[in-house]
């Protein structure tokens, strides 16, 4: 059981005796497979347990990417200790509050954290990993199409029921994604929304990067400014726009930035639906009308509405 297999490792850790009381707390958040927990020794700080399967294998990633991240001076957890033959790692515990949990505070209250945030996708772009380094798969063409067709599939067909021939042949949706995939210059997380950005003494942290890999740094920066779980008003987006500018000194191109919009939107889409009715967490399903709101937003005026526009009214 992964529970004890983390009760194991964190006596193993602190040199506890078998009676040593430890209290666990499991945490409910994600879906990325892994089983995360919080562990509290009586007498010590609290740890975050995690337990991991090869059966996504970016989870065998964690631990090489930890290293590399903090190397490169990002703000990411510290990796307290590991057993990669036991599968499971022991991180220092950051605390509950991510950038989600400020969702209903005044903007002002919020920017902060995002400049933050920034600082941090802006590190990225000038960090180069060692040629021997294993980072995930690359953000090509073919896996902007993987992430088009789990649209298709979950969304599209499971959630709204509708046939997918049409989208699976539709030439603009293959041209989006040899357009995006033509490029892949910078490190991108691939999930750089609000759960995964946890706030720290006054700063931004990342999370779940085991899926870094080479792509479009406005992959990332798109995730963030049309995150469904924040649901941003225009003005507030562009008060983030306004605050990545100033960070990064440098204007997003902006179809580059809309057309990693939605893709990013439509790969959220597929995710919450697939998550909402095929693992039944309902949670999901309340998102959907924000990204969908945002998709249509981002495509509109574009060739793009001509393709999607009609499953998403």
């Amino acid at each position: 059981m992964p529970a004890d297999t983390l009760l194991t490792a964190i006596r193993a850790h602190l040199d506890l005796s078998p009676t040593h009381r430890v209290l666990m707390e499991p945490i409910q958040k994600g879906a990325s497979g892994r089983t995360i927990i919080r562990i509290q020794p009586d007498d010590h700080p609290s740890f975050i347990g995690v337990h991991y399967t090869l059966e996504r294998s970016d989870n065998a990633n964690f631990l090489p990417v930890a290293e590399f991240l903090q190397s490169a001076g990002l703000n990411i957890p510290g990796v307290l200790y590991d057993n990669i033959r036991r599968h499971v790692a022991l991180i220092e515990d950051l605390g509950d509050h991510d950038l989600l949990s400020l969702k209903d505070a005044p903007f002002e209250e919020r920017e902060p954290y995002y400049r933050s945030a920034f600082e941090q996708l802006d590190k990225l772009l000038y960090t180069r990993p060692p040629k021997d380094f294993e980072l995930q798969p690359i953000f090509d063409e073919p896996l902007y199409r993987w992430e088009q067709e789990y649209f298709f599939e979950h969304f599209v067909g499971t959630h709204l029921g509708k046939d997918t021939t049409e989208l699976l042949e539709d030439p603009i949706l293959l041209g989006l994604a040899k357009r995006l995939g033509a490029t892949a210059p910078h490190m991108v997380h691939r999930d750089f929304q609000s759960q995964n950005l946890m706030l720290h003494d006054g700063e931004a942290y990342i999370i779940d990067f085991q899926g870094l890999r080479m792509g479009r740094q406005e992959y990332d920066l798109a995730s963030l400014l049309y995150d469904p779980y924040m649901n941003h008003s225009a003005e507030d987006r562009r008060k983030l726009l306004d605050l990545w500018e100033d960070v990064c000194e440098e204007e997003p191109i902006e179809p580059i930035l809309k057309d990693c919009a939605a893709q990013r939107l439509m790969q959220v889409l597929g995710a919450f639906a697939n998550i909402g009715h095929n693992q039944n967490n309902e949670w999901y399903l309340e998102h959907i009308p924000a990204a969908v709101a945002f998709l249509k937003e981002v495509i509109e005026d574009t060739p793009l509405e001509d393709a999607l526009g009609p499953f998403l009214d």
